[in-house]
């Protein structure tokens, strides 16, 4: 491949400033999805050769697969998926658009974007994508993110496809993110963010955003020439 495109569907997020950092430095073309102003993609756009930013809130329901096709038209051999809309909604206190909402924002927009880029990665006899899952899925999620979990859950299925897609070099996973030194933690309410959360974990730390990309990189990357159709998690040992 000449000229490899990579498309990062929430990259404003500390993990995926980092993910764009990896692509650049190894010459891809960085798409760079965001929902609203961001300083910091701005900057990386005035500063950084290859770069493209694709300003899209999917809460805005109306035309939203219009949007989408019109939005997402550049073809891509790489997609990963960082999108994570957090909603801090109890499994009692949610209510059926909620519930509908974090749906069509975490998994179903993914996948329709996902779905359309199919034939250009066809075309181009090689694809790679990634999806960011949750690590709270096995334990049914934290208390105000059931929503988001939920969500993350339904994200992870892989339609039977992906075997056809695996004979045309098209790979597919899902990487369950561990409990990561990021500022999204800052959203949820009560998260244990200090030294009772680390204790849950076996390696007595919390991961770097830059580890966390460099996975991601891994499996969206030539590096990764065999793995596909695999839920993989890196919590350190949760």
């Amino acid at each position: 491949m000449k000229s490899k495109k990579v498309l990062i569907l929430g990259a404003s997020s500390d993990i995926g400033l980092k993910t764009i950092d990896l692509y650049l430095n190894k010459g891809w073309k960085v798409f760079c999805h965001y929902n609203q102003n961001n300083k910091k993609l701005l900057t990386l756009k005035k500063n950084k050769k290859n770069i493209q930013l694709i300003q899209l809130n999917f809460k805005t329901q109306n035309n939203l697969e219009k949007k989408i096709k019109i939005k997402f038209n550049h073809g891509y051999h790489t997609i990963i998926n960082l999108i994570g809309y957090i909603d801090n909604k109890s499994f009692m206190k949610t209510k059926l658009k909620d519930t509908i909402l974090s749906l069509t924002i975490n998994a179903l927009v993914p996948n329709l974007i996902i779905k359309n880029n199919l034939n250009y990665m066809t075309q181009e006899k090689w694809g790679r994508i990634v999806n960011g899952s949750a690590l709270g899925i096995p334990y049914g999620g934290g208390e105000y993110s059931f929503n988001y979990n939920l969500s993350k859950h339904c994200l992870e299925f892989i339609p039977g496809k992906f075997k056809d897609w695996a004979k045309k070099n098209i790979l597919i996973n899902n990487l369950r993110i561990g409990h990561t030194d990021t500022k999204i933690h800052k959203k949820m309410k009560k998260s244990l963010f200090g030294k009772k959360r680390i204790k849950l974990i076996p390696i007595n730390r919390m991961a770097k955003a830059k580890e966390m990309a460099e996975y991601l990189y891994f499996f969206g990357s030539e590096k990764n020439s065999f793995m596909t159709n695999e839920t993989i998690s890196s919590t350190g040992g949760e």
